[in-house]
């Protein structure tokens, strides 16, 4: 695996908060995650806060917002009980059924009441169909996230899913779209198309955001570099602006690509050449923006 030489993992320059704003926890004792298997080598297991927490303190993070790592109830629950023993934890990404806008409705109240659910999302990449969010009832259940003011987390996999963020902003204008790993940039591939046009397009639409992270290539974790990823976060920087941006370290699936701190020095070199106002806010400061993350439990985290 490529190395890269990175200033001290624990400095973030310019940021007054370091917030991890993509971490995942699961735990099959608890929840199904029908994705997960051998093929995903030593992730295919039970992960939990504790096994990370020591990697983040080094690495100087304050906080994580937690994200759903499957469609389910139960991996919402498993990372609202995580949130209540480890204060680091100040937002999280749950689940609701969007292919059913009854199921979402009667869901909603219960996570708007907690503080700490600040978004939802769905592993569209999962399904069989590449246009699961085109369907009028997901239509219609996206409207009711938005009016609880949730934002909605879009993991775009494929080209296809990526075309599908600037047709839901069209449709959900009051509706605050997060594109997960940046849309799955090509990195190491030849040709940047058609990432490098639909992220531009995705950007055009002022309520659309995304997350540096998860920037490694899916069929080879490892066979990446910060200068492999440079020109996909200069792109997003151009297209977005820091102001756009959030940093997520993408815990435990990082373990594949290097393991926390190897994927945050990586990356470190690209936030080094940032202004401390960009840094700011694409460490933490749009994070908290976007999510609405609480600041009392915000100031919980930074004090344990």
């Amino acid at each position: 695996m490529p190395t890269t030489p990175a200033p001290d993992p624990g400095a973030h320059p310019g940021s007054a908060m370091l917030i991890d704003a993509h971490q995942h926890v699961w735990d099959r004792s608890r929840a199904r995650y029908d994705w997960l298997g051998p093929q995903h080598g030593e992730i295919d297991r039970t992960t939990t806060e504790d096994e990370v927490l020591p990697q983040l303190r080094r690495c100087g993070v304050d906080a994580v917002v937690l994200v759903q790592a499957a469609d389910n109830a139960e991996d919402t629950a498993l990372m609202l009980a995580t949130a209540a023993e480890h204060p680091v934890v100040a937002g999280v990404v749950a689940w609701v059924p969007l292919d059913d806008p009854a199921a979402t409705e009667a869901a909603l109240p219960a996570l708007v009441a907690d503080p700490l659910v600040v978004g939802i999302r769905t592993l569209v990449h999962e399904r069989a169909d590449p246009d699961f969010l085109r369907r009028p009832e997901v239509g219609e259940s996206l409207s009711l996230v938005a009016a609880a003011g949730l934002s909605y987390d879009v993991v775009a996999v494929l080209p296809r899913h990526l075309e599908h963020v600037p047709w839901l902003a069209e449709r959900h204008p009051d509706l605050r779209l997060v594109v997960d790993h940046l849309g799955t940039p090509p990195i190491g591939r030849q040709d940047a198309e058609p990432w490098w046009g639909l992220v531009a397009r995705a950007a055009e639409f002022p309520q659309v955001l995304a997350k540096v992270s998860g920037l490694y290539p899916g069929d080879d974790p490892t066979a990446w570099s910060t200068e492999a990823v440079r020109p996909f976060v200069e792109r997003a920087l151009q297209v977005f602006g820091a102001e756009r941006l959030m940093y997520g370290g993408d815990w435990p699936v990082s373990v594949r690509a290097g393991g926390y701190e190897r994927v945050w020095a990586g990356l470190q070199p690209l936030f080094a050449a940032l202004s401390p106002a960009e840094s700011a806010a694409l460490l933490g400061g749009t994070a908290i923006r976007c999510y609405g993350l609480d600041p009392a439990r915000l100031a919980a985290a930074a004090s344990c």
